[in-house]
């Protein structure tokens, strides 16, 4: 058993490092940067169990047609029908698993005008307030009393990502976009830290289509 009084061999190799480099006059390499992941998120849905149930019958479950970056995340098979406050339509709004404790779309801005909603930019849950709608499934409809809502651009961080940007859970950071000589810029996305996340960045279609991100040479965070 090592003492407590006693270093341990990285540290003691993590000294020595340094004193080599400061007789040599260099200062230690700096970490590599985590790899960045930005996505688009398309718009979708989230449900809790008991609005799957209305949507989808008794004891339905969601299956799972694509996985998502995000460990245990994924694009579901369910897809239902969003049904705006002048009838006008979005078929085939695919919903995402797991299962969640409250119910929420997130659209993006020409979502909104297609249907002809005024929709708050909220991060996912805030969803007090919010317009709602009715959902259409095969086997229900659902009216939703709120959580119609513009997702606030985030990026998911590791508490060791957090550290590397020098920031922490609910700060602000910059995204840069640079893709054919269209350089856009994306002030104030939150930061979301979690153990279980993994360094990516969401934004929404239009924000996607505006900085041409299909085509992006470089994406970068910074501090503002």
């Amino acid at each position: 058993m090592t003492s407590p009084n006693i270093p341990s061999r990285a540290a003691v190799e993590l000294l020595v490092r340094d004193a080599l480099f400061s007789q040599l006059g260099r200062a230690r390499p700096a970490e590599p940067a985590p790899v960045l992941v930005v996505n688009s998120s398309a718009r979708h849905m989230h449900v809790s169990p008991e609005s799957l149930e209305v949507l989808f019958g008794p004891g339905a479950k969601l299956t799972v047609h694509k996985w998502l970056y995000q460990e245990g995340q994924f694009a579901s098979e369910q897809t239902v029908t969003l049904i705006g406050p002048r009838r006008r339509v979005i078929p085939n709004l695919r919903i995402l698993g797991p299962c969640r404790n409250l119910t929420q779309i997130e659209l993006a801005l020409t979502d909104a005008v297609q249907l002809g909603m005024e929709l708050p930019v909220r991060m996912s849950g805030d969803i007090d307030g919010t317009p709602g709608a009715y959902v259409m499934g095969p086997k229900g409809m659902l009216e939703m009393k709120n959580g119609v809502i513009r997702a606030a651009r985030h990026v998911h961080m590791s508490p060791s990502d957090a550290k590397f940007h020098g920031v922490k859970h609910l700060d602000k950071i910059t995204l840069k976009v640079v893709s054919h000589g269209c350089n856009t810029r994306f002030d104030d996305l939150i930061v979301r830290v979690d153990p279980s996340f993994k360094l990516e960045v969401h934004i929404d279609t239009d924000e996607a289509n505006a900085c041409d991100l299909e085509r992006a040479s470089k994406v970068e965070l910074s501090k503002p």
